[in-house]
């Protein structure tokens, strides 16, 4: 199928937010894990979402991690920060912050305490922060996660939503691992982004009209995402390199996403500071660290060296 333009597009890695011992963010080495991903394959970076643990942070803190990677010079237009919340008022927060440090998009779960609302009650919601947020920068891409958020986003509320807000509403990232629906959002939906919560459908999704991936496993396989999105768009057979990247999504998904991913960040760094994670998140306990190893090791993949 043929390439289309997109307001965003790529390899996105949803990114890890490290922390200290005392379960504060670690700024400087989220920054440099930044900076290491964006040489790495990735065309952006999709921070505070739930490969992230978002929601273990505070508002004050989530707001403190966005203008700390600012401050620490990650560009601004690569990030696609994470801004849903339960509360209105602090997803207006999180969206003006990240907008005022030049977020290229934001990525935003729908409110997901309150089970079941109607398609009426999702788009005030989304409506409600675009309006309050009245900026023409917005660009918005929605979450599609129901398994963990426990509130879908059905077609019926992205046609409400385009039809209002065109130029904001412009893609979606699907977590669910229904890759039916992913083509069917792509192809009713013409120009709306829509990404692959999943590695090993990336592939298929471009095929069908996706825009590429948003994926926790690019934190360590962003060489891999990045080889598959543009052997794609240059048109050349990428197959190999996709099942290794399904491989390496296979070996991790065994456990915990956040709890592995910063196991094997923690061996490849040398920096065991990499482990620490907010409850109710756990590190891996001895067995299931050593399977880990001995399973991610088995493909052959090779992590690209840090500076």
């Amino acid at each position: 199928m043929a390439q289309q333009d997109f307001a965003l597009s790529g390899v996105y890695a949803a990114a890890l937010t490290p922390v200290t011992a005392d379960m504060d963010p670690d700024i400087g080495l989220m920054a440099a894990h930044c900076r290491w991903l964006l040489d790495h394959g990735c065309d952006g970076l999709a921070i505070l979402g739930t490969t992230g643990e978002a929601n273990s942070f505070g508002l004050k803190e989530r707001i403190g991690i966005l203008n700390g990677l600012a401050e620490a010079g990650i560009p601004g237009d690569t990030l696609m920060p994470g801004t849903g919340a339960c509360a209105l008022p602090d997803a207006i927060a999180l969206t003006r912050v990240a907008l005022d440090n030049g977020a290229g998009g934001v990525l935003m779960l729908p409110p997901f305490y309150y089970k079941n609302p109607s398609d009426d009650g999702l788009f005030a919601a989304y409506s409600e922060v675009i309006q309050k947020i009245g900026d023409a920068r917005l660009r918005l891409c929605l979450y599609h996660f129901p398994q963990m958020s426990g509130v879908p986003i059905p077609f019926s509320l992205i046609e409400r939503l385009l039809k209002a807000y065109p130029a904001t509403v412009v893609g979606m990232k699907d977590s669910s691992g229904d890759l039916d629906n992913m083509i069917g959002a792509a192809r009713n939906f013409p120009g709306f982004a829509v990404f692959s919560g999943s590695d090993e459908l990336m592939l298929p999704l471009l095929n069908a009209g996706g825009a590429g991936c948003i994926t926790a496993c690019a934190n360590v396989g962003s060489g891999l995402a990045g080889q598959v999105y543009q052997g794609w768009k240059d048109g050349d057979d990428v197959q190999a390199v996709h099942e290794t990247l399904t491989a390496l999504r296979g070996a991790i998904v065994k456990f915990p996403l956040s709890t592995a991913l910063k196991t094997l960040m923690a061996r490849h760094s040398g920096n065991d500071g990499w482990r620490n994670i907010r409850p109710p998140l756990m590190r891996l306990n001895d067995a299931d660290r050593d399977t880990l190893f001995v399973t991610f090791d088995a493909i052959g993949y090779q992590i690209p060296p840090l500076p």
